[in-house]
């Protein structure tokens, strides 16, 4: 923490110094309100809730590389959004410590304030960038202290102000029974909306299946005459009430299919302003004492330092962010010290034309294309030009620090791997100096809930299948995965703020790699997993992983940077990328990946996928159950494990006893310690967990 007469001396070079150059130029403040002790970490803090307006000077190279920026300015020339931002500070900013965590909302929500921040006296910036006013993201007249975020941007417009159009896709899966359904992606509405209600121009198909490779089964074209853009029920039969966001079909939705629309639409969103607008409100509270009026920066003088934080969905936004170049602004000043991507192995698909950045991983969802490593890299499958995330900061000499860490699920439904070994699968791919990689094996979309009972049939472990996320997609057929990232996480947070602000380096990367033997191909025979009687006996299979698929977005889609129009609503699909995966152990739990307790000292098969269940929900039933992991308990004698024909060794067969595990647990904590991956007070609070389970009492 900062001596209180460094800051002193902060604060009055900040309050000398001209107005920021990142063109923020007015704040309002909506709301402040005390943070709860239960978030505070002991030090008093609150929280500034509000909009920040900005503009942006279309010329600029800083900018030039969003996507229809040109057919978004005002008289003037200028580009203008409003932003909502919430800012977490200590109360006494004498007690600030020097470094802003500089938030992206996923879907407009932001992460939950981390206490031992609080208590290091960090400050906590969260700030809009998903302008498509769907659902969550909505624009509002205000912004609150625990509302959603949204981003007030143009919508592009031709020279003579008439619209853009183009065509949009809009999916409904899952769905069942007379009442119309929404177009959903992920949890959102989808964005765009037809221009016409007459059904005759636009197109619904029903199908019966998509494989995992994008094969089509079963597609049947449906008449005009029998669905409506309408509101219908058992009160208001077909055709319904009129309404562009939900479609009525005549006979009603089967949940055995898929339904699939395309039709044109004028609300060409400039979405890639929101690159920029995070990029400047980032860069006007890190630097800035005041906007044009003289409104005060509520943290002005108080960062010296800062790091770009997002999980998923906004780890993606923050790789894309940094292959754009919006690591620098329009003063060609760098913007953030380090950028932390979480469990996020692509890009952000916001810069083009009819983009939907809400989606996840269901067909026809941009995200892959370009590069998704580090280092410039030849992309000669997808024949794409060598390239790499990095090159527009090391052109600039803006690159910041990045750590970057997934698990199980990424590999499996995220799609990941070739940002480790390219699109050729043939070789491991070189990290920079400035990047730190890890891979917490065997676990969960964000890690489970951890614990050792969660692992221990009747005695915490959930009897339910878990929820796939995504549009309805169904439930799994195993139950979640707990492996836990929250210790992983605790230990890398406080290597992040030393190499940033300290210079002192972390651990060295480690994840599975083909030298060490570690990344095979993606199926049961290659990884060695092992037959297990709660499952299939070929899963996984070679096409259960969700692969890269290269689309066929157009002739006016830029691949390397994911920017232009998106002109093929429906794209072709021109081939399937090849897809690795860690082998496994004897006990099917990966190989390859940072010390984590209950991994080393497991209770049960760990994985990254589940197998999606039938049910209600039936189309892709049997698929990878989107990017939820799984687990399978070990038996808990030898004669359990011989009566239902369990390969594994049972729990008495690995640790005899109660005691026998506490120790295992242990050691286990002391070689994750001395790797750097665990903080002693997490070592100790593991052991007492361990102690007082019930694993083999």
């Amino acid at each position: 923490m900062f001596r209180r007469s460094a800051v002193l001396t902060l604060l009055a070079c900040a309050l000398s110094a001209p107005l920021a150059q990142a063109r923020v130029t007015l704040i309002v403040i909506d709301e402040t309100r005390p943070l709860p002790a239960s978030e505070s970490g002991g030090l008093a803090s609150e929280q500034v809730a509000g909009r920040a307006f900005g503009e942006l000077d279309p010329t600029s190279p800083a900018n030039a590389i969003i996507n229809d920026l040109q057919l978004a300015r005002d008289v003037d020339g200028k580009v203008r959004y409003i932003a909502t931002f919430v800012i977490t500070k200590p109360v006494d900013l004498m007690r600030a410590s020097g470094l802003m965590w500089h938030e992206v909302p996923n879907r407009g929500i932001r992460r939950p304030n981390v206490a031992s921040e609080r208590a290091n006296g960090d400050i906590d910036l969260t700030s809009a960038w998903q302008g498509d006013n769907a659902g969550a993201t909505a624009v509002r007249a205000t912004a609150g202290a625990v509302q959603p975020h949204w981003l007030k941007l143009p919508i592009a417009r031709m020279a003579d102000g008439s619209p853009v159009t183009g065509d949009v896709l809009g999916r409904i899966v899952n769905r069942a029974g007379p009442n119309s359904q929404p177009l959903i992606v992920q949890t959102n509405p989808v964005p765009y909306k037809p221009m016409s209600l007459d059904t005759r121009e636009a197109r619904l198909v029903s199908r019966v299946a998509e494989s995992t490779r994008g094969e089509v089964i079963g597609e049947t074209a449906i008449a005009p005459t029998d669905w409506a853009w309408a509101k219908c029920d058992a009160a208001i039969p077909f055709p319904g009430a009129p309404d562009p966001t939900q479609i009525c079909l005549k006979n009603g939705f089967d949940a055995g299919k898929l339904y699939q629309v395309t039709f044109k639409s004028a609300d060409a969103y400039v979405l890639g302003v929101g690159f920029a607008a995070w990029r400047d409100v980032g860069m006007f509270f890190k630097t800035a004492r005041a906007d044009d009026a003289g409104t005060p920066n509520p943290v002005a003088g108080a960062v010296t330092h800062s790091i770009g934080r997002g999980v998923s969905q906004s780890g993606n936004f923050l790789r894309g962010w940094l292959h754009l170049g919006f690591n620098r602004d329009e003063a060609q000043q760098q913007v953030h010290d380090g950028l932390w991507p979480i469990i996020a192995g692509r890009r952000i698909a916001l810069n083009f034309r009819w983009a939907q950045p809400d989606g996840v991983l269901e067909l026809y969802q941009a995200g892959s294309e370009g590069p998704q490593w580090w280092l410039p890299h030849p992309d000669p499958v997808r024949g794409v030009p060598a390239a790499g995330l990095l090159d527009r900061c090391t052109a600039t000499r803006t690159c910041p620090k990045i750590i970057e860490h997934f698990g199980a699920a990424e590999v499996w439904a995220l799609k990941l791997t070739p940002e480790w070994v390219g699109t050729d699968a043939r070789t491991d791919l070189p990290l920079p100096s400035n990047v730190r990689r890890y891979y917490i094996a065997a676990s969960n979309h964000g890690g489970g809930a951890g614990g050792f009972d969660s692992s221990v049939p009747g005695a915490g472990l959930p009897t339910a299948g878990a929820v796939c996320p995504g549009n309805n997609y169904g439930t799994g057929v195993l139950q979640a995965n707990p492996m836990p990232h929250t210790e992983t996480v605790n230990a890398l947070r406080v290597h992040f703020r030393n190499w940033v602000m300290r210079g002192i380096e972390p651990p060295p990367s480690q994840w599975p790699t083909l030298a060490a033997g570690t990344l095979v191909p993606a199926n049961k025979f290659a990884m060695g997993f092992p037959t297990l009687p709660q499952l299939r006996s070929t899963v996984p299979e070679a096409d259960f992983i969700m692969p890269v698929l290269d689309y066929d977005w157009g002739p006016q889609f830029v691949a390397i940077d994911g920017s232009g129009v998106a002109g093929n609503a429906v794209p072709s699909i021109r081939q399937v990328l090849p897809m690795l995966a860690p082998k496994v152990d004897a006990d099917g739990n990966e190989l390859g990946g940072v010390p984590v307790v209950l991994r080393d000292a497991p209770l049960g098969t760990y994985v990254g996928w589940n197998i999606t269940a039938g049910g209600a929900r039936p189309f892709h039933q049997g698929q990878i159950c989107n990017y939820v992991g799984g687990m399978v308990p070990f038996p808990k004698s030898r004669a359990e494990r011989m009566a239902s024909g369990d390969l594994r060794l049972s729990l008495e067969e690995r640790y005899s006893t109660h005691e026998g595990y506490v120790n295992a647990v242990r050691k286990a904590a002391d070689r994750a310690l001395a790797a750097g991956f665990l903080l002693p007070e997490d070592a100790q609070r593991l052991v007492r967990e361990a102690q007082a389970s019930n694993v083999l009492r």
